[in-house]
């Protein structure tokens, strides 16, 4: 039996998430160790500044706060910390001890007394925070911590109230493009469904772009300053950001800047002029003459997802980041969008990001950015660029646990906890939760089209941190794996009155019950167990069973009195394969 400390195991990073500031006097410290293997883990922290010589610490015993299957996550929030930190760790086990600081492991503290009498202290051989600057408190805007998002793709939702055309169309602009619809839908059709879904209980449109582009998705965008015809106009669009805001709401628009339609005036111009153009160096890899390529041919320019309808904008270039920082100001101004969702974020470069946040946040403090970024996002996310991702890891974890039984309860409750822990914890809180969006087949559809697959998903959307966003018609039982079918025109015929229910409920429990900084802690989520039991807590303690296997559970124990919130399939102590139960353990 192995008794030492597992070195290999410790891992602390200074102003990372291990490290990190959430007020100007508020530092929170993170140390990772095997699990199981640490007895105990104290926290030393001082002014790294003070005139005293040596630094007079202060200690914590630090908690686990978190785990996942191979490590343990130490945390402490320290409140009424100085502006500059030094601090150390004390970890034990059994009778061998370290003080763990500079990434070593040390049997003495480096202050030390010479013979006569003077002090030799090392306070720099700490670790550091060396101050608290107000640009590395990670904050976002206060109304997105408690956005409810309902995720709109124009042209499938709607061209009047509760009703969607259906049909193909094409509009010939004044400028003798053409540009084309599928399904017909329209900004006026979005505000006058506003009803809808604003019963539902969602505070947040995000909607998929709105402005002029050949393809009825709209990615491939011809003019950056005007409404799709087919969608409406411009004053339509005014007229919806208006009455979104009377009713409290907020709204954020699509930001495709990573490429644009080969229809572009300014791409146009590269083709008409070749190398005397203007615009030759706000595109990639271009070989002249350019040209259009014919259907089959590779497109003789970088272009993105080798579309050549898309030309790949060359956004390290200072005057593509001006024109578009013109752009996200221009809406920000002009129309009072709240926000923008930034389309393929991690192609774009990063001082692009940069100018972008600058001129957005100028235009409006409580804007927010989110980013399209598949993966881990911690590059983007640090204070300078994006506010927020789209978070596909989320959906890729609650795909494998709650749709298509490929991990067990506690491979997901570890995954969801690593999720968590990649990112300082306000930022880890403004992630957009999703389960499924206009690039993914309906969730619906990967649980096999059974419901109690999907209300466990959903509730776990609306339980855990995060924002959560819904595509829309998701409430409607959409269905669809291709292209098509998960952007099929919204079923305004269909009456799915339990369904629609269901999510109004969960969404008041959410909004009633759970504060978006309450944590989140596990309290069931063995391997070998169906059940997924949850916590979060803050003023309330909302406990929150799941059974995700189709098998009865016993749940005593764990109900603890309380109230009940929500539940389904419970009879007595046992919960039916699939069921949940939601309650209220305490109110403070």
């Amino acid at each position: 039996m192995n008794f030492q400390i597992n070195k290999s195991a410790l891992l602390h990073i200074p102003t990372s998430q291990y490290a990190f500031a959430q007020a100007k006097d508020v530092l929170t410290i993170r140390l990772r160790a095997a699990k199981g293997d640490l007895d105990s883990c104290t926290l030393f922290w001082g002014d790294r500044a003070c005139i005293s010589s040596p630094v007079f610490f202060s200690e914590k015993r630090m908690e686990v706060c978190w785990q996942n299957k191979i490590f343990d996550f130490y945390e402490e929030t320290l409140v009424g910390v100085p502006e500059r930190v030094c601090y150390y760790f004390l970890i034990r086990k059994g009778e061998e001890w370290y003080y763990y600081y500079g990434d070593d492991f040390h049997k003495e503290l480096p202050d030390f007394t010479l013979e006569d009498g003077f002090v030799v202290e090392g306070r720099s051989e700490y670790y550091q925070y060396p101050y608290i600057l107000r640009s590395e408190i990670l904050e976002v805007p206060e109304w997105f911590e408690h956005a409810i998002v309902y995720n709109i793709f124009p042209d499938s939702f709607a061209s009047g109230k509760e009703k969607i055309a259906g049909q193909e169309s094409a509009v010939e602009g004044e400028d003798g493009k053409i540009y084309r619809s599928k399904c017909g839908g329209t900004i006026n059709g979005i505000r006058e469904n506003l009803d809808y879904i604003q019963n539902l209980g969602f505070n947040c449109l995000y909607l998929n772009p709105i402005f002029r582009a050949g393809e009825y998705h709209k990615y491939d965008i011809i003019d950056y300053f005007h409404v799709d015809p087919c969608m409406g106009s411009d004053e339509d669009f005014l007229n919806l950001t208006k009455e979104v805001h009377r009713r409290g709401m907020h709204i954020i628009i699509d930001g495709v800047f990573n490429h644009c339609s080969w229809e572009f005036p300014f791409f146009e111009d590269v083709i008409e002029k070749g190398e005397d153009s203007l615009y030759k160096d706000w595109f990639y890899h271009l070989q002249f003459p350019v040209r259009r390529p014919k259907e089959g041919e590779i497109p003789e320019y970088a272009c993105f997802a080798y579309e050549p309808k898309m030309p790949k904008l060359n956004t390290a270039n200072p005057e593509v980041q001006e024109y578009f920082a013109n752009v996200g100001r221009y809406w920000i101004e002009n129309f009072q969008v709240d926000g923008w969702r930034l389309d393929v974020a991690n192609e774009v470069d990063k001082n692009f990001w940069r100018r972008f946040r600058k001129e957005i946040k100028e235009a409006n403090s409580q804007a927010v950015l989110i980013g399209e970024v598949w993966e881990n996002a911690e590059d983007w996310l640090r204070g300078d660029m994006l506010d927020s991702v789209m978070n596909y890891d989320f959906r890729k974890h609650c795909r494998d646990f709650f749709a298509m039984d490929k991990i067990g309860v506690g491979r997901f409750a570890g995954a969801m906890t690593d999720m968590l822990l990649r990112y300082p914890l306000p930022v880890a809180r403004a992630q957009l939760n999703l389960l499924d969006s206009h690039d993914v087949g309906r969730f619906f559809s990967l649980c096999g089209e059974k419901e109690e697959k999907w209300r466990l998903a959903f509730l776990y959307l609306f339980m855990t941190p995060g924002i959560p966003s819904v595509f829309y018609g998701d409430e409607k039982k959409i269905c669809g794996m291709k292209e098509w079918e998960y952007r099929q025109p919204m079923p305004w015929q269909s009456r799915m009155e339990e369904t629609e229910a269901f999510v109004q409920e969960v969404i008041r429990i959410r909004n009633k019950y759970i504060n978006p900084r309450d944590t989140l802690q596990f309290v069931e989520a063995s391997a070998d167990s169906s059940l997924l039991i949850f916590e979060r807590r803050g003023i309330r303690r909302i406990r929150i069973i799941l059974n995700a296997q189709d098998n009865r559970a016993e749940i005593r124990g764990y109900l603890e009195g309380g109230q009940v919130l929500l539940e389904k399939g419970v009879e007595g102590d046992y919960l039916d394969g699939y069921g949940y139960k939601i309650l209220q353990i305490s109110s403070s």
